[in-house]
């Protein structure tokens, strides 16, 4: 078995992120980046598959700029057997993803394909769900769980009212979400390893696909800043600030 796995660079979650001054974009420069978090959660939950004998390929794959070989890299070193890099140096929107990666899994032809559920840097939460329509294939979103067994895979899901699990037709498409796993840490002699395994590097263009521009970033703003707590002597004190000056009775 197949599975195709994707990796987004973004900026580390443990990063305090900056807004440029012209309040144009996420100021990135000298900023440290990493994988995003659920695309982590995807990586583990395929290699953790291969080892148990499911699969026996996992093939990462990226759409951005060619510093994303960087994550790549860290994904073959967490496992993975190859990569492949969509390269482009625009604004990577969630629908030309989803068209880029349904011509990879037209070519690869992967028995499931694992997304993280969406990215910390922009939350669409659409890669997932397009890249089902585009390729009519079954899915599974938000998975707390994952289970294969005789042609089909069994997605546990997190919903407002509790868990629901649903069985898909393999090829399918799974999107993760936190609690499926707990990434683990690349050791240091997989890392050296993972510069001999293959990253290929294609483009939009090659795969026939033409970018088209859907959203229009019109401003950045940072948070409003928090201002500091007070203490208040008395239950009256405090129902007149909470009356008077926050206004929430």
């Amino acid at each position: 078995m197949k599975i195709l796995v994707g990796v987004k660079r973004v900026i580390d979650y443990n990063v305090k992120v900056r807004v440029k001054s012209d309040n144009s974009d996420v100021d990135l420069s000298n900023t440290k980046m990493a994988i995003n978090p659920f695309c982590e959660i995807a990586v583990e939950e395929a290699i953790r598959l291969k080892e148990a004998g499911i699969a026996d390929e996992v093939i990462a794959v990226s759409v951005g700029s060619n510093a994303s070989q960087e994550q790549l890299r860290t994904a073959l070193a967490l496992g993975a057997d190859r990569a492949i890099l969509v390269e482009t140096e625009g604004v990577v929107e969630p629908l030309n993803v989803a068209k880029a990666l349904a011509q990879i899994m037209a070519q690869e032809s992967p028995d499931l394909v694992i997304l993280g559920k969406q990215s910390i840097d922009s939350d669409n939460n659409q890669v997932g769900q397009m890249l089902a329509a585009l390729t009519q294939r079954p899915q599974g979103t938000f998975a707390s769980k994952v289970s294969i067994a005789d042609g089909s895979v069994s997605v546990t899901r997190e919903i407002d009212g509790g868990l629901r699990t649903v069985k898909l037709t393999m090829p399918a498409i799974v999107t993760t979400d936190l609690r499926l796993n707990e990434p683990r840490f690349a050791k240091l002699p997989d890392i050296m390893k993972a510069k001999k395994k293959p990253l290929d590097t294609t483009t939009f263009e090659q795969l026939g696909v033409t970018p088209k521009q859907h959203i229009q970033l019109d401003k950045v703003e940072a948070p409003a800043a928090r201002q500091g707590g007070i203490k208040v002597s008395s239950v009256d004190e405090l129902i007149e600030k909470l009356k008077d000056e926050a206004k929430v009775i």
